[in-house]
Order: C-alpha cells, then sequence, then structure tokens
C-alpha cells in the first residue's frame, strides 16, 4: 500500500514537472528532506542558472554532496535524472521555442532559422576549436596508433558520430569495432585489454551506457579516448585523454544537436593525425577500399 502511495505521489510530482512547477515541489518537500538532500534542494531554488549549467560532478562538488544522493533526490522529486532536472529549469526559465534551438524564438521565419542554426554551428567550431589542444590529439594519436584493436561507444545523438569514426578508421587500415548497443558495449569492454583502445562519444559525459561500459573497460586495463563536452563530467574520470567540443546547447535539450559538428570535426582531425603518422598505410588501405566501393557505384 505504501509503494502504491509512493508512486501516486511521484506521478503526481513528475506531472508537476511537466508543467515547469520544479519550484513548488522542491519547496514542498524541503521540510522532509535531510541535511545533504536539503543543501541540494537549497542550491537548486537559489541558483536555477547555475545549476542549467554544470553537470553533475560540479553540482557534487558545489553542495559536498555525492552523486548517488542527488540521483536520490531526483527520484524523489519524481525526475529522471540530472540531465532532466537542467531541462525542467531551463523550460521554466526561457520559452518553450528553446527546446528545439536556444537562439530560436516563435515567430522566426526561414532566414532567420537558416542564420541562427548556421550561426550556432560555426560558433561551436570556432569555440571547439580554440579549446582543442594539439598535445592532447597528439596523446589520442598515440594511442589508438599503437593499439591492436578499437573500441569505439556511442549512443543516442552520439551513435552516427561513432559509426562515422568507425568507419573512417576502418578506411586507413585499422581494426575497429563500433559498439552502440548497450549490451555489447558492456560485453566488448569487459573483454578489453591493456591492448585495446577505446573511442568514446559522449557530449554529456554522463550517459549510462556509454559511461558504464567505458568505466569497465578502463578498469580491465584498456587505454581511453573520450570526446565530450567541455564542463567536468564523470567520463572524464576514466579516461586517458579528452578531447574536448564546446557549445551552448545544454541548457535546454536532453540531446546534441551543434555539438555533432565539432564531434565530426574533432574526429576528422583524429583520422587526418592518425593517416599522416602511418602515411604509406594509410594511403594503400585508401585507394583498396575506393576501388573497393566504386563498385558499388554507376
Amino acid at each position: 500500500m505504501a509503494e502504491t502511495a509512493n508512486a501516486a505521489a511521484a506521478k503526481s510530482r513528475k506531472r508537476a514537472m511537466n508543467h515547469l512547477d520544479l519550484e513548488s515541489v522542491l519547496k514542498s518537500l524541503r521540510p522532509t528532506l535531510g541535511d545533504g538532500s536539503g543543501r541540494v534542494a537549497d542550491f537548486i531554488l537559489s541558483n536555477p542558472q547555475d545549476v542549467v549549467s554544470m553537470t553533475l560532478v560540479e553540482l557534487s562538488e558545489k553542495t559536498g554532496v555525492s552523486d548517488s544522493l542527488i540521483i536520490k533526490l531526483m527520484k524523489k522529486i519524481g525526475i529522471g535524472g540530472f540531465q532532466a532536472l537542467k531541462l525542467a529549469i531551463a523550460q521554466s526559465l526561457g520559452p518553450k521555442t528553446s527546446i528545439i534551438q536556444e537562439d530560436l524564438e516563435e515567430g522566426d521565419d526561414l532566414d532567420a532559422v537558416i542564420e541562427k542554426i548556421f550561426g550556432a554551428n560555426i560558433q561551436a567550431l570556432v569555440d571547439t576549436m580554440a579549446i582543442l589542444k594539439s598535445k592532447a590529439l597528439g596523446e589520442a594519436i598515440d594511442i589508438i596508433k599503437n593499439a591492436e584493436r578499437i573500441n569505439i561507444y556511442g549512443i543516442g545523438s552520439a551513435a552516427p558520430i561513432a559509426e562515422d569514426a568507425g568507419y573512417r578508421l576502418l578506411r586507413i587500415g585499422f581494426d575497429v569495432r563500433v559498439y552502440t548497443d548497450s549490451h555489447l558495449m558492456a560485453a566488448s569492454a569487459s573483454l578489453a585489454t591493456p591492448t585495446t583502445a577505446i573511442l568514446t562519444i559522449s557530449h554529456s559525459g554522463g550517459t549510462i551506457e556509454t559511461l558504464g561500459a567505458t568505466k569497465i573497460a578502463k578498469e580491465a586495463g584498456a587505454k581511453v579516448v573520450v570526446i565530450t563536452g567541455y564542463k567536468r563530467s564523470h567520463i572524464q574520470r576514466h579516461a586517458d585523454v579528452a578531447l574536448l567540443t564546446l557549445a551552448k546547447e545544454t541548457k535546454f535539450r536532453t540531446e546534441a544537436m551543434t555539438s555533432r559538428i565539432a564531434q565530426l570535426s574533432i574526429v576528422d582531425a583524429l583520422v587526418a593525425g592518425l593517416a599522416l603518422t602511418r602515411h604509406e598505410v594509410a594511403v594503400e588501405t585508401l585507394e583498396k577500399t575506393f576501388n573497393a566501393l566504386s563498385l558499388k557505384r554507376v
């Protein structure tokens, strides 16, 4: 009976989140919360704009509360996770159109749409190029170049980026596997060895499936390269090298848009750098694959 009542309460709170009433839900729960959960609730209520721009790691450090306790608070509120919390806050702070794209307004014509979408993508590239360090890229190249096998992980909006990276590496002669299914990710990660390189793509750095597989592979001894957002996140704890993108979109959406362009550009730079380090093999393999693929064209 108690479980039914709790489930009903959580369902009710979830409806409240849909109506962007996060503040009232937190205030109503506040007297029932313990010290740690209470500090998190107080911080969210006092600093909603800051929370929208934070990662779970940063909120944990700011409040002195463990990640797991924050997640428990999310469940008590009736929200699916930290990203959902940020989305609820962002939607309550800004126009509903922001969930489509941050700069869009409801009355925008197609000329404005083109200008704003392309502008955001260009800015993401400029900002990412400014923070991408050649030293980090070189370290990532060394890890992949010296591996006997490469596993690439990506799920959701990162899956097409992972597929593209796998195809590009295959074409210059690497033994590569791409995993976009959470079960296969975990299984392949458990079989990793010190001669395995992992390339994980996750904009938020907190996607459970890719985070879990990356952690398993790292513990098995694999070398790990991650392509992820600029903000500190859990996945960077398990990385030997982090190649960072910089895009502002995390405020309003649960999936990547403009950062995909930056991720693809990092993949391009990584593949180009790898090809140059083994020029003859790369050229030979590219020619072989080109000839094979030419049979697929009219």
